[in-house]
């Protein structure tokens, strides 16, 4: 684990010449150690560069402030897209991960904020595997996003994100040109094996395709 670029984070590298890296992002209450393991299975071979969110809420690691549940405070989030994008700027050079940008792989608030990357600073990214997000906000203006793609996966029965929340992020980013799937499963808010199987499928497509 490494304290410096302003975030703490893990870094592993790859061992495929060539792959594209994954932003892993976790969701709330969670660290740099938690998608570790999820990434190696999504992306055999793929660098992975995984920070811990630094806004705490009672104590558990965030990646932006919220006012309450679904209810984001959006001058931070803002703010922390923006450092974040920096931080992943930076790593890519210091870690010389190639000329194409990482695919954000993003549970819940992680999910949330790597779709504000997407919205905000779509160069940061190169697409994104998003388990069980929501809008995070609606941007004064769309970014052109190039047909990248974005992977989806939504719970039918999840309380937290509801079936709407998540047809609404699909449906936002294919108006700023995303190449969007959106993936059901009939589960809650917790992430299944299907999603994971699923979301492995579409990036290996997405692999061998790039």
């Amino acid at each position: 684990m490494s304290n410096s670029l302003g975030f703490a984070y893990r870094f592993v590298p790859g061992t495929q010449a060539g792959a594209v890296p994954l932003l892993l992002l976790h969701g709330t209450g969670g660290d740099e150690n938690d998608l570790i393991e999820l990434g190696r299975t999504l992306a055999p071979g793929s660098p992975l560069l995984s920070p811990r969110g630094r806004v705490l809420e009672h104590g558990m690691p965030r990646f932006f402030r919220r006012l309450a549940e679904g209810v984001f405070d959006l001058p931070d989030l803002r703010f922390q897209a923006k450092e974040l994008s920096s931080f992943v700027q930076v790593a890519r050079t210091r870690y010389d991960l190639g000329k194409t940008p990482p695919v954000a792989v993003g549970f819940s608030n992680g999910a949330n904020m790597a779709a504000a990357l997407l919205l905000l600073h779509p160069d940061t990214l190169s697409g994104a595997v998003l388990f069980r997000p929501m809008v995070p906000l609606v941007p004064d203006q769309l970014p052109t996003l190039n047909g990248a793609g974005v992977f989806i996966a939504a719970g039918l029965r999840d309380p937290i994100v509801l079936p709407a929340q998540s047809q609404a992020l699909a449906d936002l980013l294919t108006s700023a040109g995303a190449e969007v799937t959106l993936h059901w499963t009939n589960g809650g808010h917790a992430l299944l094996q299907d999603d994971v199987d699923a979301a492995e499928r579409w990036l290996s497509v997405q692999s061998s395709t790039s």
